[in-house]
């Protein structure tokens, strides 16, 4: 159909029938009364608040609907029910009548093309009524009213908790030392080549089909049917091909609802495409964290207890913050033996765009806290910072303090490898003022060990379909973003099967035609889709082997699969895989067969233990080498080195890519990354608003700024894994920005506790320092933020059984025991 003249009546064509919640379904097209020529596709704008925090009184859309080219306007009005990806903060609209943060939507516009729309939008008359503006966590904790959202803990908190394992109070005070620092991590965005994009079309059979550049299709598929009032099986999702994500693809997102909605009224594609400065406003990036950390230690460098206290500034939604605030703590055990541990953790709303889940998850800000503790600890007791660490790794096939299971660990190798790599011997505290080394280690999950919404289902599930032609396909809902998950599919099926790649070809991401996997977030999908394709292809294997075997005259068991042939060890000629094939289906008929995965049951059972647990955990150990000028505070980093404990390699170039990648993140946002705000002049409306909402302005690392990657996969199989392979994409981020912190101290003797770390910052602490002041830069108090009282649990080591306890009764019976 061609452009209609805008403005005319929309007449339905099709006989309506009723549909569960009570409305209109209509059964054939739709199309514009006495005009045949609708556009083949319509495009979408947002109208974005300029208010941080605010009430919608009132939204005339008249002239903008009356405007050449204009199909349609939604408004608030045309969403009555809210979304979230967690479904403990189901918390936001498509179209928001309460606008909680600068660029929060409030009408979309649908027309013959992007500059039409852009055009109406400036038509539309909104009315607010301005609220108070809570800019950070210190306002928000001293003002509960007025509150962004109505749920939460109380106030502006939105989530606050507190756990302890084992007595940390009794622990701290038989410690030789104890060491109290505050640290801040600033926030910060993804900042991926590819803009969010969506486009949302009716199929020939009347169900609806969304692409869209998320990395969740299977709960972006969920949310589309809550939001839009119409069940799951009516809706497909096509994750497509993203240019990159890095958690920032994780939620579902308004745009792709509001589309969504537009292709159901109209019956056209309907295709949105987010500004960069758009990007910035849906964010769901790192949160800004401050932290306080009491260590105890012995006088021979072991650990005795942390207390760990986090707050977050989680911006206006929900998101992943209730994992989020989880991960500020949970994983501190896992990389090294903490024997009593107690952590309390207050994320508060804020009116700036919701925080959520970027590579790491709430995992670096807490490493970065405890990577520099440690480096003042090795000072304070005159050791090498690489020896205290290797004197307290966690060992393998252990539980930590609060119930996680560490099964296969290569940390030690992998600090014994930069240590020799970096001539980490020769050149620490040994190099001219100026130049530096720092080490620190990392810790990551492979995949959560629960699913977003509670269910006993698979986490991942995986199709084979074998043909005659001796073509593999694979389904999987699994989403490429980049990390080579496809590749890796690919590569489990045909190592199974003893084919060449080139034979199998993978269809992911569509919620359509593919089993469902959770997405790709948490370092999740080689563990879990490769477990569920490893399961797959061994079922296929077996009915080939029966087929094979029968011919051949030999035991299903003794054949081998290699090479695109199928033979016995005493016969290598054998037959081809496709003849396999072929015999197989004469026998059976279609050959395909199905596999999945679920992570194993956690072994804590105590409220929240159900954040922390994974089927592996990787681990990391990082050299940054530093050149620090000290009269211009500028950093030079020439070279890195770093370790990964992978398991087991399956693709060396992709898995080498990923390293160097999270490498390159990790520097960026120690050196200069920040998702900063400012308020206008009260005469501007006094508005939160970003500085920088651009890559014009918010820095980041080009090629040209990084150093040398020296990279190291250390191979320790883990039993839990794939070929006992582990993840790669998340974990060589963390250790990088406490390292280059501690090479900065190395080279010039001054402590920055915070990031990102600036030349001024460099000199600030540098000027502290000839003035024989503190040579330390960074915050210098933790607020008293209302923290419950912790849930308590006895840690495997003292016997206990993973179960809440109260804390006062194991002190009395530990007393009757004395």
């Amino acid at each position: 159909m061609n452009a209609p003249t805008p403005g005319k009546k929309l007449e339905v064509v099709g006989k309506p029938r009723r549909r569960v919640d009570g409305r209109a379904k209509v059964t054939g097209a739709l199309r514009f009364a006495d005009d045949l020529s609708l556009p083949r596709m319509l495009h979408c704008k947002l109208l974005r608040s300029p208010h941080p925090h605010a009430i919608v009184e009132q939204v005339n859309v008249e002239r903008a609907a009356a405007h050449p080219g204009v199909y349609l306007v939604l408004t608030n009005k045309d969403f009555p029910v809210p979304f979230g990806i967690m479904p403990v903060a189901v918390d936001e609209y498509p179209l928001t009548a309460h606008v909680r943060h600068v660029g929060d939507p409030v009408a979309a516009v649908i027309a013959v093309d992007e500059q039409t729309a852009d055009d109406a939008l400036r038509l539309i008359e909104v009315r607010y009524r301005p609220l108070k503006t809570i800019s950070d966590p210190i306002e928000a904790l001293d003002n509960p009213e007025p509150r962004i959202h109505e749920y939460g803990e109380r106030g502006n908190i939105h989530r606050n908790q507190s756990y302890e394992f084992g007595d940390v109070d009794e622990a701290l005070a038989k410690s030789d030392h104890v060491f109290e620092d505050v640290f801040f991590y600033q926030g910060n965005t993804h900042l991926p080549m590819e803009q969010q994009a969506t486009l949302a079309n009716l199929e020939g059979d009347g169900k609806l089909l969304v692409s869209s550049s998320t990395q969740n299709p299977h709960y972006l598929h969920r949310q589309l049917a809550r939001v839009l009032q119409i069940p799951e099986a009516r809706i497909r999702v096509i994750a497509s091909p993203n240019g990159g994500g890095f958690g920032g693809k994780c939620d579902p997102a308004n745009h792709e609802m509001v589309v969504a909605k537009a292709a159901l009224v109209l019956g056209r594609p309907v295709k949105i495409g987010l500004t960069r400065e758009e990007v910035f406003y849906q964010h769901r990036g790192r949160h800004p964290v401050l932290m306080k950390m009491r260590t105890g230690v012995t006088k021979d460098g072991k650990l005795t207890a942390m207390h760990l206290q986090t707050l977050l500034d989680g911006g206006g939604y929900g998101s992943h913050g209730p994992a989020s605030t989880f991960y500020t703590g949970v994983l501190t055990p896992v990389t090294y033996e903490l024997p009593r541990f107690k952590f309390e953790a207050c994320r508060t709303f804020t009116n700036k765009p919701a925080c959520g889940p970027k590579r790491g998850h709430g995992t670096p800000q807490p490493r970065f806290g405890q990577e520099v503790q440690l480096d003042k600890i090795a000072e304070k007791l005159k050791m090498d910072p690489a020896e205290l660490r290797l004197g307290m790794v966690t060992k393998a096939n252990s539980l930590t303090a609060n119930w996680l299971n560490v099964g296969s660990t290569a940390l030690d190798q992998c600090i014994r490898e930069v240590v020799s790599r970096s001539k980490w011997k020769d050149r620490y505290r040994k190099q001219q003022y100026g130049r530096g080394l720092g080490l620190a280690c990392s810790t990551y999950m492979c995949g959560a060990g629960l699913p977003i919404y509670w269910n006993k289902l698979p986490h991942s599930g995986v199709q084979l379909l074998l043909d005659r032609s001796g073509q593999v396909t694979v389904y999987c809902g699994a989403t490429e973003i980049g990390q080579g998950s496809d590749d890796v599919l690919a590569t489990i099926v045909a190592e199974v099967l003893g084919i060449d790649t080139g034979l199998v070809r993978c269809v992911t991401g569509d919620t359509g035609i593919t089993p469902v996997d959770l997405g790709s977030y948490s370092s999740r999908v080689t563990i879990m889709m490769g477990n569920a394709a490893v399961q797959a292809a061994e079922r296929v294997r077996a009915q080939l082997a029966d087929a094979v075997a029968e011919k051949l005259e030999v035991l299903p068991g003794s054949l081998v699969f290699s090479r695109g042939k199928v033979f016995h060890p005493g016969n290598a000629d054998g037959i081809s895989f496709r003849e396999a094939v072929e015999m197989a289906e004469s026998k059976f008929g279609t050959i395909g067969a199905v596999g999945s995965y679920s992570p194993p049951k956690p072994p804590g059972r105590y409220k929240g233990s159900g954040v922390g647990p994974s089927p592996a955990y990787s681990f990391s150990a990082c050299v940054v080498e530093v050149g620090v000028d000290p009269k211009t505070g500028w950093i030079e980093v020439p070279k890195i080195w770093i370790a990964h404990d992978i398991g087991r390699t399956l693709n060396p170039v992709l898995a080498r890519g990923q390293v160097i990648g999270g490498v390159y993140m990790g520097l960026s946002e120690a050196l200069m990354e920040e998702q900063a705000f400012r308020r206008l002049p009260e005469k501007l409306s006094s508005a939160l608003v970003h500085k920088m909402p651009s890559m014009l302005e918010y820095k980041s690392l080009t090629a040209l700024d990084m150093p040398e990657v020296d990279v190291a996969l250390i191979e320790d199989p883990d039993p839990n894994c794939p070929f006992g392979a582990k993840e790669v994409g998340q974990g060589p981020l963390l250790p990088v920005m406490p390292a280059l912190v501690n090479a900065i101290f190395d080279a010039v003797g001054v402590r920055i506790d915070e990031i990102p770390v600036t030349p001024d910052k460099v000199l600030r602490a540098l000027e502290l320092k000839s003035k024989g002041l503190a040579p330390r830069v960074g915050p210098d108090h933790f607020p008293s933020v209302p923290y419950p009282e912790p849930v308590y649990v006895i840690t495997p080591e003292e016997g206990g059984d993973g179960k809440e306890t109260k804390k006062e009764a194991r002190k009395r019976a530990a007393a009757a025991v004395v």
